[in-house]
């Protein structure tokens, strides 16, 4: 049995966190658990529930049990999850490496199963503590070019640009790698979790490039894009 600390953690306390897993008994352990750290927790069933819980309230944290019914809904989903918290799977061991594609979206960290409380709420703190220290340097910027991190929106000469979660997840991992040469192949599995053909990831450089506007995302041809001023690094 997990030990019961004396007093709340203060990474944990006052957080909001969504639980979602198919066994009531572990996942009403768990929400009692973190409602006993001071977390406002919000209990679903499946990943339908998940979702229509994400449209409807602000979460710092979601914890998903990779194994309930429906996980395929989530990755149907996937776009609305762009603006999301961090995200920590419990998952059978052989289930990691399908992880990522399967959700459609980044996983932050994970607990392989069989799950003990304590070693959930511990994965959770970590999270819980680098998300609240990230929040001071939430903005990338270049130039007249920014990106909110919190808010999930990008700006350019105080203009709000209309990006879908594609575009928006493309535009900071190449900001976030300014002046390095990125291949296709690369930047399809940060923005798609998997391989895309080609033509993806051309059509998608083609629409950013179009609403960015002006000379940031640059070609090399025979191995990527990059992005910034001047020359690439390499």
């Amino acid at each position: 049995m997990d030990s019961t600390r004396d007093r709340p953690s203060a990474a944990l306390f006052g957080n909001r966190l969504l639980v979602t897993a198919p066994d009531p008994r572990w996942r009403n352990e768990l929400a009692d658990r973190l409602g006993r750290e001071g977390c406002a927790v919000r209990p679903a069933e499946t990943g339908a529930q998940a979702l229509a819980l994400l449209d409807e309230h602000d979460f710092d944290l979601v914890i998903v049990d990779v194994e309930i019914a429906d996980v395929d809904e989530l990755a149907r989903h996937r776009p609305a999850l762009i603006e999301r918290p961090p995200i920590l799977c419990v998952c059978p061991c052989d289930a990691l490496p399908s992880l990522v594609p399967e959700l459609g979206v980044e996983v932050e960290d994970y607990v392989t199963k069989p799950a003990r409380i304590a070693e959930v709420l511990a994965r959770a703190e970590v999270l819980l503590r680098g998300k609240r220290a990230g929040r001071a340097e939430s903005a990338l910027r270049h130039g007249d070019l920014q990106l909110d991190d919190v808010r999930f929106r990008a700006r350019r000469g105080g203009r709000p640009l209309d990006l879908t979660p594609a575009e928006y997840r493309l535009l900071r991992h190449l900001m976030r790698n300014a002046g390095r040469v990125l291949s296709k192949e690369q930047l399809a599995r940060h923005v798609w979790g998997e391989p895309r053909g080609a033509n993806n990831v051309e059509r998608l450089i083609s629409r950013l490039r179009h609403k960015v506007g002006g000379a940031l995302i640059h070609t090399r041809h025979g191995f990527g894009y990059w992005f910034g001023d001047g020359s690439a690094t390499q």
